[in-house]
């Protein structure tokens, strides 16, 4: 039998329904944003990325200090608190672009895990002209994506719940995967946005004389 097509273990459907729920609740709403469209955005999307990046180290770094079972208890309480960082980044970066209409579930799922599931989120993604745009999904096909993702989040915690076994050495790993990740989540909003920002430009009427 094919290693995709043998039987998921109960234990690991029970967690990845556990982990789907979390990003499904972290969707349900698009924040508003706390920033305004700028001319240049670049380096205020570079400060806000890093200040992001920041707080979702020290969130995470924090919350993995309790050792052995009682930091494992902190594992989706982190994922969501950091997940909120990053969603309310990325809803200031699209704001700075002037773009903050058109944010919305999708943009978000894309945006946070794209770099973390990108054969799963790939399928949200339809090319038009010279950029990627975020097809808008039925909530049918969001719950599909949201169960996937879920499978790929899954694994990521088997692989690095080890560090919490280990006190201030694996927090502070911990802490500076968080670092990376949202910086990682910052890349690409902006990605997204400039490749749309260059076909608008692409598509403008060439003015003559």
């Amino acid at each position: 039998m094919a290693k995709s097509q043998l039987p998921v273990p109960v234990a690991e459907s029970e967690s990845v329904r556990e982990v789907s729920g979390v990003i499904e609740r972290l969707l349900a709403d698009v924040p508003a944003p706390r920033t305004q469209a700028v001319a240049e955005p670049g380096s205020e999307a570079d400060r806000i990325a890093r200040e992001a990046a920041r707080k979702a180290a020290v969130l995470s770094g924090s919350l993995a200090l309790p050792p052995g079972p009682l930091g494992m208890l902190t594992v989706l309480p982190d994922l969501f608190l950091i997940w909120k960082v990053q969603r309310q980044m990325i809803a200031d970066i699209f704001a700075l672009h002037g773009r903050a209409a058109e944010l919305t579930r999708s943009h978000m799922l894309y945006c946070l895990f794209r770099h973390l599931a990108s054969q799963v989120v790939r399928d949200v993604v339809v090319r038009a002209g010279q950029r990627a745009v975020v097809q808008q999904l039925s909530t049918g096909a969001l719950k599909s994506v949201l169960s996937r993702v879920g499978v790929s989040v899954t694994r990521r915690i088997a692989g690095t719940t080890a560090t919490r076994w280990v006190p201030f050495a694996g927090a502070a790993a911990v802490g500076a995967y968080a670092y990376w990740d949202t910086l990682q989540v910052a890349k690409t909003a902006r990605r997204l946005l400039e490749d749309s920002a260059a076909d608008d430009r692409h598509r403008e009427p060439v003015e003559t004389r």
